[in-house]
């Protein structure tokens, strides 16, 4: 089994549509692939917290979060010490009391969590749960090969969002730039002024009136042209 993990993960990246549907697919298919795993979450540390990006079907409302609010539990020391922590027997453990009574509550009885070297994050975890004492044991080099994967797509993932990200900026920028331009054209002739005076012009109407340069240039050229355009779209019929 372990041996189809490359292969599966990289056709779940090729057939993602973004970060979120990814975690997703990979938390689901971990619970397949992984033995006595019955449930699977994915921890990522945003905004200087931890959260849960994505959770299999029939993971335990609130499992992570309890530890996320106590700051204790395995996932959070996996995320923030970059080492594994398994769990055989949460009846038994004493590392994280307050998380491990709420999980023997819901069901749970044993956790692997795997941290996850996921780039520009300073904290990620893979985490498994079983529902009887030690039923991770026999898969947990399955789950780590798992983990080491599943890092691999995720840092694709995260590396073709800011390509698009990115991508998505420059288009805005070159938007604004045309309209701010063609407003100024037009302000230009109107006055008969040169393209500073009138540049400066605007940025003064725009402060005065609270709002963005290019929001306000997009008014004008679009008054201009009987708002059938803005941006970009505009410039031919001016």
């Amino acid at each position: 089994m372990t041996s189809e993990i490359p292969d599966t993960l990289d056709h779940a990246i090729a057939r993602s549509q973004g970060l979120d549907t990814l975690l997703r697919d990979l938390s689901d298919r971990a619970v397949v692939q992984v033995p006595g795993a019955v449930a699977c979450s994915v921890t990522v540390r945003r905004a200087d917290r931890l959260m849960t990006l994505a959770g299999s079907a029939g993971l335990p409302s609130g499992l992570d979060l309890r530890q996320y609010e106590n700051d204790s539990g395995p996932c959070v020391d996996a995320a923030e010490t970059e080492s594994p922590r398994y769990a055989p027997d949460l009846a038994t453990e004493t590392r994280w009391p307050a998380y491990t009574e709420y999980a023997l509550a819901t069901g749970v009885r044993c956790v692997l969590a795997l941290p996850l070297a996921v780039e520009g994050e300073t904290g990620a975890a893979l985490n498994l749960y079983g529902v009887e004492p030690d039923s991770l044991a026999e898969g947990r080099e399955a789950a780590r090969t798992f983990a080491e994967r599943a890092a691999d797509a995720v840092n694709e993932a995260l590396r073709l969002e800011r390509q698009q990200a990115s991508a998505a900026d420059v288009r805005t920028a070159l938007l604004s730039r045309s309209v701010i331009d063609q407003a100024v054209g037009m302000l230009m002739a109107r006055e008969r002024i040169d393209a500073h005076r009138a540049l400066e012009r605007l940025r003064r109407a725009s402060q005065h009136r609270n709002v963005k340069l290019r929001d306000l240039c997009g008014e004008l050229v679009a008054r201009a042209s009987g708002g059938a355009a803005r941006g970009g779209d505009s410039g031919g019929r001016q």
